[in-house]
């Protein structure tokens, strides 16, 4: 099979919903409606948790954080599966989809550990009611949501230049609706063998890990 290396920069063809063209339409007005409703939703509880100083708690902190990561990820992602729904023009460019795949991966993997410092705080202002205000002070709040934002984006960061050292195939058909990796994995010209066993350790780092410590307190109370 033919193979080129992706640092040629060529379109990718993201195949989506192509083989159900009866659907696209359907699709193109449901999520056009879950997106707006997802960007007016997150823009209110960021706005309100700003302006009203009775929601300057850990609780609505970390909820901002939460919101605004949602906004983020969803306008990396909607827009381009939108203008991809209403014709028949399923590319996305070079530079897009690197840049799509890089704030994905980073958004994804700084949620997981997002939700984590979440728990955290619940737990302390449960189990610890009398020395919350003392263990959830304003220093460690943006320290918690500096780990979760840098700890996400420094994997995207490996990530995306992992995935974008391989020769793909030179048809560059990417079977998804979005530049992501496994799918970007599957049209690789060569042995991928080491970057999914590098995927899973990224799994269990920011999925598996998390879903742990998150559990862990809840089992406790």
């Amino acid at each position: 099979m033919e193979r080129t290396n992706v640092s040629n920069q060529v379109d990718f063809i993201l195949l989506g919903f192509s083989d159900q063209p009866q659907l696209e339409i359907v699709l193109l007005l449901v999520i056009s409606i879950i997106y707006i409703l997802t960007l007016m939703g997150n823009t209110v509880i960021v706005l309100v948790s700003y302006l009203n100083p009775k929601l300057h708690t850990p609780m609505y902190f970390f909820l901002s954080n939460l919101s605004f990561l949602d906004l983020c990820f969803t306008t990396s992602i909607v827009p381009q599966m939108l203008w991809n729904l209403k014709g028949p023009e399923k590319t996305i460019s070079y530079t897009g989809c690197v840049i799509q795949l890089f704030i994905a991966l980073g958004l994804g993997s700084t949620e997981c550990i997002l939700l984590t410092v979440m728990a955290y705080d619940r737990f302390n202002a449960i189990c610890r009611p009398l020395h919350y205000g003392i263990i959830m002070h304003p220093n460690l709040l943006w320290q918690l949501a500096a780990v979760a934002w840098i700890s996400g984006f420094v994997e995207s960061t490996v990530q995306t230049i992992l995935v974008f050292q391989l020769p793909l195939c030179r048809h560059h058909r990417v079977d998804d609706f979005m530049c992501e990796e496994p799918a970007l994995i599957k049209i690789a010209c060569v042995d991928t063998i080491f970057l999914e066993y590098e995927l899973s350790i990224a799994i269990v780092l920011y999925v598996v890990i998390p879903l742990g410590l998150i559990l862990f307190p809840m089992a406790a109370l």
